[in-house]
Protein backbone atom coordinates (compact mmCIF):
# COMPACT_ATOMS: atom_id res chain seq x y z
CA UNK A 1 0.00 0.00 0.00
CA UNK A 2 1.27 3.73 -0.66
CA UNK A 3 1.71 5.76 2.34
CA UNK A 4 0.03 9.50 2.34
CA UNK A 5 2.18 12.20 3.05
CA UNK A 6 1.33 15.92 3.38
CA UNK A 7 1.29 17.75 -0.33
CA UNK A 8 4.64 18.99 -1.21
CA UNK A 9 6.70 17.22 0.94
CA UNK A 10 10.28 17.77 0.20
CA UNK A 11 10.79 13.74 0.52
CA UNK A 12 8.29 12.99 -2.01
CA UNK A 13 10.52 13.02 -4.94
CA UNK A 14 13.60 11.16 -2.97
CA UNK A 15 10.73 8.60 -2.42
CA UNK A 16 9.69 8.57 -5.79
CA UNK A 17 12.92 8.28 -7.74
CA UNK A 18 13.24 5.17 -5.31
CA UNK A 19 10.05 3.33 -6.71
CA UNK A 20 8.36 3.79 -3.24
CA UNK A 21 4.73 4.77 -4.25
CA UNK A 22 3.81 7.67 -2.38
CA UNK A 23 0.37 9.56 -2.28
CA UNK A 24 -0.59 13.18 -1.72
CA UNK A 25 -3.60 14.48 0.73
CA UNK A 26 -5.08 16.20 -2.18
CA UNK A 27 -4.66 12.71 -4.06
CA UNK A 28 -6.04 10.19 -0.53
CA UNK A 29 -9.04 12.97 -0.61
CA UNK A 30 -10.04 12.26 -4.18
CA UNK A 31 -9.35 8.64 -5.01
CA UNK A 32 -11.85 5.47 -5.48
CA UNK A 33 -11.18 2.18 -4.09
CA UNK A 34 -12.45 -0.50 -4.76
CA UNK A 35 -12.31 -4.34 -4.55
CA UNK A 36 -10.68 -5.80 -7.33
CA UNK A 37 -11.47 -8.65 -9.13
CA UNK A 38 -8.59 -11.55 -10.18
CA UNK A 39 -9.20 -14.34 -12.59
CA UNK A 40 -7.20 -17.87 -11.77
CA UNK A 41 -7.11 -19.64 -14.57
CA UNK A 42 -5.84 -23.47 -12.82
CA UNK A 43 -4.53 -25.87 -15.44
CA UNK A 44 -2.90 -27.96 -12.89
CA UNK A 45 -3.83 -31.61 -12.21
CA UNK A 46 -4.16 -31.17 -8.50
CA UNK A 47 -6.07 -28.17 -8.85
CA UNK A 48 -6.84 -27.77 -4.93
CA UNK A 49 -2.94 -27.61 -4.01
CA UNK A 50 -2.24 -25.14 -6.52
CA UNK A 51 -5.11 -23.34 -5.70
CA UNK A 52 -3.83 -22.28 -1.99
CA UNK A 53 -0.75 -21.89 -3.48
CA UNK A 54 -1.63 -18.99 -5.19
CA UNK A 55 -4.70 -17.82 -2.90
CA UNK A 56 -1.99 -17.85 -0.17
CA UNK A 57 0.06 -14.95 -2.43
CA UNK A 58 -2.49 -13.16 -3.39
CA UNK A 59 -3.75 -12.96 0.39
CA UNK A 60 -0.27 -10.86 1.29
CA UNK A 61 -1.59 -7.47 0.94
CA UNK A 62 -4.31 -5.49 2.59
CA UNK A 63 -6.31 -5.07 -0.53
CA UNK A 64 -9.74 -6.64 -0.94
CA UNK A 65 -9.10 -9.43 -3.85
CA UNK A 66 -12.40 -10.87 -5.10
CA UNK A 67 -10.33 -14.68 -7.02
CA UNK A 68 -12.72 -16.74 -9.26
CA UNK A 69 -11.32 -19.77 -10.74
CA UNK A 70 -11.29 -20.54 -14.37
CA UNK A 71 -11.42 -24.16 -15.64
CA UNK A 72 -10.91 -25.26 -19.59
CA UNK A 73 -14.36 -26.09 -20.93
CA UNK A 74 -12.86 -27.65 -24.21
CA UNK A 75 -11.00 -30.33 -21.84
CA UNK A 76 -12.34 -32.16 -18.97
CA UNK A 77 -9.35 -33.26 -16.47
CA UNK A 78 -9.30 -36.62 -15.13
CA UNK A 79 -7.33 -36.43 -12.02
CA UNK A 80 -9.77 -34.18 -9.88
CA UNK A 81 -12.87 -34.40 -8.48
CA UNK A 82 -15.71 -33.44 -10.57
CA UNK A 83 -17.67 -32.07 -7.93
CA UNK A 84 -15.12 -29.52 -6.89
CA UNK A 85 -14.95 -27.95 -10.16
CA UNK A 86 -18.77 -27.61 -10.43
CA UNK A 87 -18.49 -26.18 -7.02
CA UNK A 88 -15.97 -23.98 -7.20
CA UNK A 89 -14.90 -23.07 -10.53
CA UNK A 90 -16.39 -21.27 -13.24
CA UNK A 91 -16.01 -21.80 -17.51
CA UNK A 92 -14.77 -18.82 -19.96
CA UNK A 93 -18.34 -18.59 -21.35
CA UNK A 94 -19.68 -17.67 -18.11
CA UNK A 95 -17.37 -14.30 -17.64
CA UNK A 96 -16.48 -13.61 -21.68
CA UNK A 97 -18.55 -10.58 -21.02
CA UNK A 98 -17.01 -9.19 -17.86
CA UNK A 99 -13.74 -7.49 -17.22
CA UNK A 100 -10.95 -8.17 -14.67
CA UNK A 101 -7.84 -6.18 -13.15
CA UNK A 102 -5.47 -8.97 -12.89
CA UNK A 103 -5.20 -12.93 -14.37
CA UNK A 104 -3.31 -15.67 -13.57
CA UNK A 105 -2.90 -18.86 -16.08
CA UNK A 106 -0.87 -21.31 -14.76
CA UNK A 107 1.28 -23.85 -15.51
CA UNK A 108 0.34 -27.26 -16.91
CA UNK A 109 2.22 -30.82 -17.61
CA UNK A 110 2.88 -30.76 -20.85
CA UNK A 111 6.73 -31.15 -21.50
CA UNK A 112 7.17 -32.06 -24.90
CA UNK A 113 3.68 -31.90 -26.19
CA UNK A 114 3.94 -29.28 -29.41
CA UNK A 115 1.43 -26.23 -28.39
CA UNK A 116 -0.80 -26.96 -31.24
CA UNK A 117 -0.92 -30.48 -30.10
CA UNK A 118 -2.18 -29.72 -26.91
CA UNK A 119 -6.57 -30.79 -26.25
CA UNK A 120 -7.40 -26.82 -25.43
CA UNK A 121 -5.10 -25.06 -27.41
CA UNK A 122 -7.92 -23.39 -29.38
CA UNK A 123 -9.32 -22.42 -26.09
CA UNK A 124 -6.38 -20.98 -24.78
CA UNK A 125 -5.89 -18.86 -28.12
CA UNK A 126 -9.12 -17.53 -27.62
CA UNK A 127 -8.37 -16.61 -23.89
CA UNK A 128 -5.48 -15.44 -24.70
CA UNK A 129 -6.80 -13.11 -27.49
CA UNK A 130 -9.76 -11.98 -24.83
CA UNK A 131 -7.15 -10.92 -22.10
CA UNK A 132 -5.79 -8.18 -24.94
CA UNK A 133 -9.71 -6.44 -23.85
CA UNK A 134 -10.58 -7.89 -21.16
CA UNK A 135 -8.07 -8.05 -18.67
CA UNK A 136 -5.51 -4.80 -17.16
CA UNK A 137 -2.68 -7.13 -16.30
CA UNK A 138 -2.11 -10.84 -17.14
CA UNK A 139 0.28 -13.29 -15.56
CA UNK A 140 0.98 -16.21 -17.14
CA UNK A 141 3.23 -18.87 -15.16
CA UNK A 142 4.98 -21.44 -16.33
CA UNK A 143 3.98 -23.63 -19.36
CA UNK A 144 1.52 -20.51 -20.06
CA UNK A 145 4.55 -18.75 -19.54
CA UNK A 146 6.28 -20.38 -22.96
CA UNK A 147 2.53 -20.96 -24.42
CA UNK A 148 1.30 -17.16 -24.31
CA UNK A 149 5.05 -15.64 -25.53
CA UNK A 150 4.43 -18.45 -28.58
CA UNK A 151 1.21 -17.38 -29.25
CA UNK A 152 1.73 -12.88 -28.78
CA UNK A 153 5.03 -12.85 -30.59
CA UNK A 154 5.98 -16.69 -32.00
CA UNK A 155 8.98 -17.33 -30.28
CA UNK A 156 9.52 -20.92 -30.19
CA UNK A 157 10.59 -22.81 -27.19
CA UNK A 158 13.43 -25.40 -26.63
CA UNK A 159 13.16 -28.79 -25.13
CA UNK A 160 15.45 -30.02 -22.79
CA UNK A 161 16.79 -33.65 -22.93
CA UNK A 162 16.31 -33.88 -19.05
CA UNK A 163 13.85 -31.83 -17.07
CA UNK A 164 14.78 -28.98 -15.09
CA UNK A 165 14.04 -29.58 -11.53
CA UNK A 166 15.66 -27.42 -8.60
CA UNK A 167 16.09 -24.26 -6.45
CA UNK A 168 18.38 -21.59 -8.35
CA UNK A 169 19.68 -18.49 -7.97
CA UNK A 170 18.55 -15.59 -10.57
CA UNK A 171 20.33 -12.72 -11.00
CA UNK A 172 17.84 -9.29 -11.16
CA UNK A 173 18.25 -6.95 -14.65
CA UNK A 174 16.12 -4.37 -13.45
CA UNK A 175 16.98 -3.55 -10.03
CA UNK A 176 14.76 -0.12 -9.97
CA UNK A 177 11.56 -2.10 -10.99
CA UNK A 178 8.66 -2.16 -8.64
CA UNK A 179 7.98 -6.12 -9.54
CA UNK A 180 11.54 -6.27 -7.39
CA UNK A 181 10.50 -3.70 -4.55
CA UNK A 182 12.16 -5.36 -1.22
CA UNK A 183 14.02 -8.30 -3.70
CA UNK A 184 17.81 -9.14 -2.99
CA UNK A 185 19.79 -8.57 -5.37
CA UNK A 186 20.33 -12.09 -6.09
CA UNK A 187 17.04 -14.56 -5.30
CA UNK A 188 16.12 -18.30 -5.21
CA UNK A 189 13.12 -20.08 -6.75
CA UNK A 190 11.68 -23.21 -7.75
CA UNK A 191 11.75 -24.20 -11.65
CA UNK A 192 10.20 -27.68 -12.37
CA UNK A 193 10.24 -27.94 -16.24
CA UNK A 194 11.54 -29.48 -19.57
CA UNK A 195 11.17 -26.63 -21.95
CA UNK A 196 12.97 -23.12 -21.67
CA UNK A 197 13.20 -19.90 -24.31
CA UNK A 198 16.64 -18.55 -25.64
CA UNK A 199 17.41 -15.50 -23.84
CA UNK A 200 18.49 -13.12 -28.00
CA UNK A 201 14.79 -14.07 -28.24
CA UNK A 202 13.81 -11.88 -25.86
CA UNK A 203 16.04 -9.16 -25.90
CA UNK A 204 15.85 -8.84 -29.95
CA UNK A 205 11.90 -8.97 -29.41
CA UNK A 206 10.40 -5.31 -29.54
CA UNK A 207 8.47 -4.70 -26.74
CA UNK A 208 9.58 -6.98 -24.17
CA UNK A 209 11.66 -6.86 -20.81
CA UNK A 210 13.89 -9.44 -19.89
CA UNK A 211 13.58 -8.91 -15.78
CA UNK A 212 15.36 -11.74 -14.53
CA UNK A 213 17.62 -14.30 -15.46
CA UNK A 214 19.32 -17.74 -13.96
CA UNK A 215 22.76 -18.91 -15.25
CA UNK A 216 21.54 -22.46 -14.98
CA UNK A 217 17.55 -22.07 -15.46
CA UNK A 218 17.86 -19.65 -17.97
CA UNK A 219 14.85 -16.93 -18.88
CA UNK A 220 12.94 -16.63 -15.46
CA UNK A 221 10.96 -13.10 -15.59
CA UNK A 222 9.75 -11.37 -18.64
CA UNK A 223 7.27 -8.14 -19.14
CA UNK A 224 6.19 -6.01 -21.56
CA UNK A 225 6.69 -2.94 -21.19
CA UNK A 226 3.41 -1.45 -20.86
CA UNK A 227 3.21 -4.09 -17.78
CA UNK A 228 0.03 -5.34 -19.21
CA UNK A 229 1.87 -9.06 -19.56
CA UNK A 230 4.17 -11.19 -17.32
CA UNK A 231 5.57 -14.20 -18.39
CA UNK A 232 6.98 -16.21 -15.30
CA UNK A 233 9.06 -19.53 -15.61
CA UNK A 234 9.88 -20.12 -11.98
CA UNK A 235 7.59 -21.11 -9.52
CA UNK A 236 7.96 -18.59 -6.50
CA UNK A 237 4.33 -20.05 -5.34
CA UNK A 238 6.06 -23.57 -4.73
CA UNK A 239 5.31 -25.18 -1.23
CA UNK A 240 8.35 -26.86 0.92
CA UNK A 241 7.55 -30.06 -0.02
CA UNK A 242 6.25 -29.66 -3.53
CA UNK A 243 9.62 -30.09 -6.07
CA UNK A 244 10.04 -33.27 -3.28
CA UNK A 245 6.67 -34.61 -4.14
CA UNK A 246 7.18 -34.25 -7.70
CA UNK A 247 10.47 -36.05 -7.04
CA UNK A 248 8.74 -39.34 -5.34
CA UNK A 249 5.80 -39.09 -8.10
CA UNK A 250 8.19 -39.84 -10.94
CA UNK A 251 10.11 -42.24 -8.84
CA UNK A 252 7.61 -44.30 -8.44
CA UNK A 253 7.00 -44.46 -11.99
CA UNK A 254 9.82 -45.64 -12.44
CA UNK A 255 11.41 -42.62 -14.99
CA UNK A 256 14.40 -42.18 -12.87
CA UNK A 257 14.39 -38.79 -12.24
CA UNK A 258 17.37 -36.71 -11.09
CA UNK A 259 17.32 -35.39 -7.61
CA UNK A 260 15.99 -31.47 -7.47
CA UNK A 261 18.90 -29.43 -7.85
CA UNK A 262 20.27 -27.26 -4.34
CA UNK A 263 17.01 -28.55 -2.82
CA UNK A 264 17.56 -31.65 -0.20
CA UNK A 265 20.60 -30.64 1.99
CA UNK A 266 24.00 -32.16 0.82
CA UNK A 267 21.40 -34.14 -2.11
CA UNK A 268 20.29 -36.34 0.07
CA UNK A 269 16.07 -36.98 -0.34
CA UNK A 270 16.33 -38.02 3.53
CA UNK A 271 17.04 -34.71 4.46
CA UNK A 272 13.81 -31.87 4.58
CA UNK A 273 14.67 -29.18 2.34
CA UNK A 274 15.40 -25.63 3.59
CA UNK A 275 13.23 -22.81 1.96
CA UNK A 276 14.75 -20.18 0.60
CA UNK A 277 12.23 -18.70 -1.71
CA UNK A 278 9.47 -18.40 0.85
CA UNK A 279 10.07 -14.25 0.51
CA UNK A 280 10.47 -14.73 -2.93
CA UNK A 281 7.25 -15.48 -3.70
CA UNK A 282 5.17 -13.30 -1.08
CA UNK A 283 6.93 -10.12 -2.98
CA UNK A 284 7.02 -11.48 -6.27
CA UNK A 285 2.98 -11.67 -6.53
CA UNK A 286 1.82 -8.99 -3.68
CA UNK A 287 4.27 -6.31 -6.04
CA UNK A 288 2.72 -7.30 -9.47
CA UNK A 289 -0.92 -7.19 -7.54
CA UNK A 290 -0.38 -3.53 -5.52
CA UNK A 291 1.93 -2.13 -8.82
CA UNK A 292 0.73 -3.57 -11.77
CA UNK A 293 -2.78 -4.28 -11.08
CA UNK A 294 -4.20 -2.21 -7.76
CA UNK A 295 -2.08 0.99 -8.95
CA UNK A 296 -2.53 1.27 -12.51
CA UNK A 297 -6.47 -0.31 -13.01
CA UNK A 298 -9.52 1.99 -14.19
CA UNK A 299 -11.82 2.06 -11.24
CA UNK A 300 -14.43 2.05 -13.90
CA UNK A 301 -13.65 -2.01 -14.36
CA UNK A 302 -15.91 -2.19 -17.85
CA UNK A 303 -13.28 0.72 -19.35
CA UNK A 304 -10.23 -2.38 -18.63
CA UNK A 305 -8.99 -2.69 -22.09
CA UNK A 306 -9.84 0.58 -24.00
CA UNK A 307 -7.37 2.59 -25.79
Amino acid sequence: MPIKIKDSLPAQQVLENENIFVMTEFRAMHQDIRPLNVLVMNLMPNKEITETQLLRKLSNTPLQVNVELLQTQSYTPTHVDQSHLESFYTTFDQVKDRKFDGMIITGAPLDYVKFEDVAYWKEICTIFEWTKTHVHSTFFLCWACFAALYYFYGLERFDREEKLSGVYSHTILKPTSPLFRGFDDVFYAPHSRAMGIAREKIENTPGLELMAYSDEAGVSIVKTEDSRRFFVALHAEYDADTLANEYYRDLNKGMNPKIPAHYFPDDDPAKAPIVNWRSTGQLLYTNWLNYYVYQSTPYDVMSIGDK
